[in-house]
């Protein structure tokens, strides 16, 4: 559907104000009527993907920002924009019958900016402890370190398990308070250090005999403020603090954040960045899927597939490390272009590492995948469907392994994805399979775009020169990559400032530990683990 058309029935509604812009259709409703539209949306309009839910503090208003896409014409997005006067007790209608990921969405942004939302289910805070006092993104919150002390003990599993909510019945807005878990149920708790849980996450499963009954995640145990420390960076120091959100995709975030920036300045980086930006991208994909690869396989019991895929990620490092001089960490792309030319040596080593990677990848089949106790172990479990999957914005691999095309790369290819042709790999099983094998089938298509882009890198300028201090015009802008784990996005509302009035990420992996609730219910704990790393989620990403 275009446009113009659902501006049209938009504009039905005499409460609705709309505006087009870059491409994309805003929508502002007053908060008594969000509920309205955004199921109009949802149901009508079928806009079944909710991608990000921003929390805003305008000064006199707080107010929430809706990006809302559609799975069969994932290209365009709506923007749908509310806001209430009301700071003391600000309270919006839940959105999440509409979407399952509305369900941490909105707990963040209640835990973050105070705003209630009526109807949900579980208006605990998600990542602050419970004792905090005030909240940390509104611009009148108080950071005196008085108010919220270094605590001395930690928070009782009891204080967690108080789930606060507020429902509205017959007009009459009723507040509650629940337990979690029933007394009797029997409760384990997985984390937050664990040496599987690739992070620190907490998970406390509720379970019968075997079955898993319930799951609670617990975030927050490595939260730093990052999106807080950005109203306080300039552009360019933000582009740090990225690489250190989803470490394992650290090249694609930082690449969101100038891809962001360049499109509110109006520049593009040149040509030879472009290539150069994109082989760097799909190298660190192989890198991130060569890490979760083999850290599933050591989740099931074999230490030499770890070990192998490491040792091939290490060929990708080194490449990194003679052209930007980082790692892990490389801090190579920035606003305009790169941080400098590529080494002499770049073209020649990436050129030696196409043939060595595909003979690898025959190897890490023949060690792993077909052993048939490893495919009897991820057959049949943990299955997600289509549906569900767009529901729960689960994005990237895991919702490509349930038939969800989803890649930004061709939705709306940036840098020089165009140049190249590749294929977005989709399968439909949507088991624990799936997605280990869709990983190593996405190595084989990062090394097709690489192979078709490292000898045409374009000569010419590396980076186009920019002002010694950037700053963005008033506005809001938003981008969308494609990066290990699924879509990232950033989001930027600047008031013409150095540095932003707000900034948000999205985060892929936060709603992918909403799906490993939905498939890991009903299934054995022996098999939480597995499902758990068929995910790849990075805690990091999540918590930031």
């Amino acid at each position: 559907m275009n446009m113009e058309t659902i501006e049209n029935k938009l504009t039905a509604f005499p409460f609705v104000v709309t505006e087009k812009k870059e491409g994309r259709l805003t929508v502002t409703v007053p908060f008594e009527q969000l509920y309205e539209i955004a199921s109009f949306l949802r149901k009508d309009e079928n806009y079944d993907f909710l991608v990000e839910m921003v929390g805003m503090d305008y000064g006199d208003t707080l107010g929430v920002i809706y990006y809302l896409s559609q799975s069969q014409d994932p290209l365009h997005l709506v923007v749908l924009k509310t806001s209430t006067s009301e700071r003391d007790n600000p309270e919006l209608f839940s959105v999440y019958d509409l979407w399952e990921s509305a369900s941490v969405y909105e707990r963040e942004i209640y835990d973050f900016f105070g705003i209630v939302f009526v109807n949900h289910p579980d208006m605990r805070r998600i990542f602050l402890r419970a004792d905090w006092n005030g909240f940390p993104l509104r611009k009148d919150y108080d950071p005196d370190p008085d108010l919220n002390p270094i605590p001395i003990r930690s928070q009782l599993l009891s204080e967690m398990e108080d789930v606060p909510s507020i429902t509205l019945n017959m007009g009459e807005e009723i507040e509650s308070m629940h337990k979690l878990f029933d007394k009797d149920e029997y409760i384990i708790n997985f984390g937050p250090q664990h040496p599987a849980m690739h992070g620190v996450l907490h998970l406390r499963v509720s379970l019968e005999g075997e079955d898993i009954k319930k799951i609670d995640p617990n975030f927050g145990y490595i939260h730093r403020g990052i999106e807080k420390m950005c109203e306080n960076y300039t552009y360019p120091q933000i582009l740090h603090l990225t690489d250190r959100l989803d470490y394992l995709s650290g090249t694609m975030n930082r690449h969101a954040v100038c891809l962001c920036c360049e499109k509110a300045l109006g520049i593009e980086a040149p040509p030879r960045a472009q290539y150069v930006r994109t082989i760097f991208d799909e190298l660190t994909r192989i890198a991130s899927h060569l890490l979760g690869w083999g850290s599933m396989c050591m989740d099931m019991g074999s230490i030499t597939a770890f070990v192998y895929g490491m040792r091939d990620r290490e060929k990708v490092m080194d490449i990194f490390e003679e052209t930007a001089g980082g790692r892990l960490m490389v801090n190579y792309n920035v606003i305009g272009g790169l941080a400098n030319d590529i080494h002499p040596n770049f073209q020649k080593r990436v050129k030696e590492f196409i043939p060595y990677m595909r003979k690898m990848l025959k190897e890490h089949h023949l060690l792993f995948t077909g052993n048939p106790i490893a495919r009897g172990r991820m057959r049949g479990i943990g299955y997600l469907d289509k549906e569900e999957a767009i529901s729960l914005g689960a994005t990237g691999p895991s919702g490509r392994a349930s038939g969800w095309h989803n890649d930004i790369r061709k939705i709306e290819p940036y840098a020089a994805y165009d140049k190249a042709d590749f294929e977005e790999v989709i399968r439909t099983g949507g088991l624990t399979f799936d997605r280990y094998i869709i990983r190593l089938d996405e190595i084989e298509q990062s090394l097709r775009i690489i192979e078709q882009l490292i000898d045409n890198i374009p000569e010419g300028p590396y980076v186009e020169k920019t002002k010694a201090v950037i700053r963005l015009p008033e506005g809001e802008y938003f981008q969308r990559v494609e990066n290990a784990r699924g879509q990232f996005g950033v989001h930027i509302t600047s008031t013409g400032d150095k540095t932003p009035y707000r900034m948000k990420f999205r985060s892929p992996c936060l709603v992918l530990v909403g799906a490993l609730k939905a498939i890991a219910t009903g299934s054995k704990v022996a098999d939480l683990i597995m499902m758990g790393a068929s995910l790849d989620y990075v805690i990091p990403c999540i918590d930031r």
